[in-house]
């Protein structure tokens, strides 16, 4: 039984193998409603002390009376080999700041798991960056002098370092997503996941101290064999204890507060993989441990790492996106403006400057009307000021608008696609940029294709036949080439303030796609390269089983007059071969003093094709 005497909760659940939380309304077991549970297919799993792998494993707020007692129930499924793990976590939501969060799943009074969400990715669930671009624009004119202007120059661009080929991606930084956006691919990993470091009972064994006496030996001893045998490797993740033990206040979709929990083990302990089982030795179900929140996110690197291909956007913790909200609130509350939820918060790391964050905000204005905010600011480092004091000045958070650093809601942005002899793809591309053009009603979007001959369809009549608001259309000749084709679109644009988006014929678009680019896209400043999911054979964006392409910059969104000012496409070098010239772009690009916005964005999948009739015979043929 529980009694409880505070008035509002979110549970947390994390369980080796399937687990499920069920809290009652009352008493009784008449009443229980699931909160929380660790996957419905048998292959979902989490370290000990991991709450933040599956949306499902956080429960919504709920509410609980100090008068009344509940009943609840843990039901977790394992055998009675190796060594196992269940824990719950609870965290009070009185002390929660004025900061709305994004709620988990629609407001429901129970929570129920549906056959759409069994099996599902948690980047398929909805998620209200997916309708933002819907929400009208504050006027800039309300933010013009909201916060004071202050210079911006990023160390780390290289304009004029000059660079071997292909060293560029080396200067490319992830950036950091808050809330949890579920970029991260848990419904196909494996226990060999490479999100994890690798010998996974040894490192997690430092976060488990076992109650009993006669047991604490042995984490001791595995805590040692950790020491001796971990060696860190570059974009591998290092565990480490966190030092933070106050308990702070639960935010939806961010990390849970370390704070050990009591929980329930089976015996043996000392097991190394998984696979491992020691017979003849008896299950003791009543072992239970001290365990801290394992948080892998904080000690994530924001370099590419390009060995990993699953693991999902770096994560910003709310206790350091929140103040950044609130020090810009505290401002812009002066022009009447009230803030109705933080929607998303982008963060790009400047170790040596400060910090540049993009704000996402829905806003109401004094006449109640919903508004959106999609603003950005920086922090710069401020200079430790000498003082005879002895007391330590308090810590003080500085926004300033970057100069010049502001995005054009209204740039024309142009999709270029070379194709040649992809009848059905290209049928496909038209059709979705159709659907694209009825949900968004933008009307500044363009799409050129550049076609090297098809002989399977009249690439022209078809773009006649649509209902796109814009297109062009370019006729080559001779074999395929990509470069070539991009830059022949890129040719027909006179425009030097529209965004270019060199693009791929097999992507499917989310519908935010259009106000994704624009607000990555900088001129002068910042290119963007989403990266893309691409699905397995057989496999559609329903399902999302695949991989993320850390390795291409293909897919690239940049101001007309910056490609220009690099050199554009190099069409000398790379011509009728598949691959290496958006590495060869990358380089350019970051040597004109641009950086680069990267990030994995949800949604947006490239379909697995072929490449017969498309490039030469010594090209790849698929992917």
């Amino acid at each position: 039984m529980l009694y409880l005497s505070l008035y509002k909760f979110e549970f947390a659940l994390s369980s080796d193998d399937n687990s499920e939380l069920w809290l009652s309304t009352d008493d009784t077991t008449l009443n229980l409603q699931l909160l929380a549970w660790v996957g419905k297919t048998g292959s979902e799993w989490t370290a000990p002390g991991e709450f933040e792998k599956y949306a499902s494993q956080t429960s919504k707020p709920v509410r609980l009376s100090a008068q009344k007692k509940y009943f609840f129930e843990v039901i977790h499924k394992q055998n009675d080999k190796g060594t196992d793990h269940v824990e719950v976590a609870v965290s009070s939501l009185t002390t929660l700041c004025d900061v709305a969060q994004i709620p988990q799943t629609a407001a429901s009074p129970q929570h129920t798991a549906t056959k759409q969400q069994i099996g599902s990715a948690d980047m398929l669930r909805e998620d209200l960056r997916d309708t933002l671009y819907r929400v009208p624009l504050v006027h800039s004119t309300f933010l013009h002098d909201v916060l004071p202007d202050c210079s911006y120059k990023p160390s780390y661009t290289i304009k004029n370092v000059p660079l071997y080929r292909y060293q560029g991606v080396q200067f490319v930084h992830m950036s950091f997503i808050y809330p949890n956006d579920y970029t991260r691919l848990t419904h196909i990993e494996t226990e060999n996941s490479c999100f994890y470091p690798k010998r996974l009972q040894l490192r997690f064994a430092r976060y488990m101290k076992l109650d009993l006496p006669d047991m604490q030996d042995i984490g001791e001893q595995l805590n040692k064999q950790y020491h001796m045998q971990m060696t860190p490797k570059r974009n591998h993740t290092q565990i480490q204890r966190l030092k933070d033990s106050e308990l702070q206040p639960l935010e939806r979709d961010s990390a849970l507060p370390e704070k050990p929990k009591e929980i329930g083990m089976k015996m043996p302990l000392p097991v190394v993989e998984k696979s491992t089982h020691r017979s003849g030795t008896d299950t003791n179900w009543s072992q239970t441990f001290q365990i801290n929140h394992l948080n892998l996110q904080a000690h994530r690197s924001d370099q590419i790492d390009l060995g990993c291909n699953i693991s999902g956007n770096l994560l910003l913790h709310s206790s350091e996106a929140l103040p950044v909200v609130k020090a810009f609130m505290k401002q812009l509350k002066k022009k009447q403006f009230t803030l109705v939820r933080v929607v998303n918060v982008v963060k790009h790391v400047d170790a040596a400057k400060g910090s540049r964050y993009l704000l996402e905000l829905e806003l109401k204005d004094v006449n109640g009307q919903l508004l959106r905010l999609s603003h950005y600011v920086y922090a710069p480092i401020l200079q430790r000021q000498h003082s005879l004091s002895f007391k330590q000045p308090e810590p003080h958070l500085k926004l300033c608008n970057p100069m010049g650093f502001q995005w054009n809601p209204n740039a024309n942005v142009h999709f270029i696609v070379p194709v040649k002899n992809q009848a059905r793809w290209v049928q496909q591309l038209i059709a979705d940029l159709e659907q694209l053009f009825i949900e968004t009603g933008d009307l500044n979007f363009n799409l050129i294709i550049t076609d090297y001959s098809s002989t399977d369809m009249d690439v022209k009549k078809a773009l006649q036949k649509s209902s796109l608001h814009r297109y062009q259309y370019v006729k080559l000749s001779g074999n395929f080439e990509r470069a070539a084709g991009l830059q022949a679109g890129v040719d027909l644009i006179n425009d030097d303030n529209s965004i270019v988006f060199l693009c791929d014929l097999h992507i499917n678009f989310p519908p935010f796609i259009i106000d994704t680019i624009r607000k990555h896209c900088v001129k002068g400043y910042m290119a963007f390269a989403p990266i893309v999911l691409r699905l397995d054979c057989g496999v559609t964006r329903l399902e999302a089983r695949g991989f993320w392409e850390v390795n291409g910059f293909g897919l690239l969104g940049i101001y007309k007059s910056d490609l220009d000012s690099v050199g554009g496409m190099n069409t000398k070098e790379f011509r009728d071969r598949w691959g290496g010239e958006d590495w060869e772009l990358l380089d350019r690009i970051l040597m004109g003093g641009l950086e680069v916005e990267r990030f994995y964005l949800r949604n947006f999948v490239h379909h697995f094709h072929s490449k017969r009739g498309m490039w030469r015979q010594s090209s790849p043929g698929y992917r």
